[in-house]
């Protein structure tokens, strides 16, 4: 005995595939709103909050007294240390 697949059996098919994506999606939502802020500021960023140059950035990044990542040649600055920046005395 044969079995055929019908327009019905399909747009079942496709229903309960579409609420498993919702419910996935949904999940990652939830998900990524429980994250922590991004703790990495671009460059110009950062120049623009300290109202500082590029060539003061970079002194800052070379003397160690904050943290950085070079990401395809960008350059990133942890906010933590930046924010301690203005504590220091």
């Amino acid at each position: 005995m044969s079995e055929y697949v019908t327009k019905d059996d399909l747009r079942q098919f496709g229903l309960v595939m579409m609420d498993n994506f919702r419910k996935i999606i949904e999940e990652s939502e939830k998900e990524q709103h429980n994250k922590p802020a991004l703790d990495w500021l671009k460059s110009r960023v950062v120049r623009k909050l300290l109202d500082i140059s590029a060539g003061s950035l970079q002194n800052l990044r070379v003397t160690g007294k904050i943290r950085y990542k070079k990401v395809l040649g960008s350059y990133y600055y942890n906010k933590a240390d930046i924010m301690n920046l203005f504590n220091d005395k």
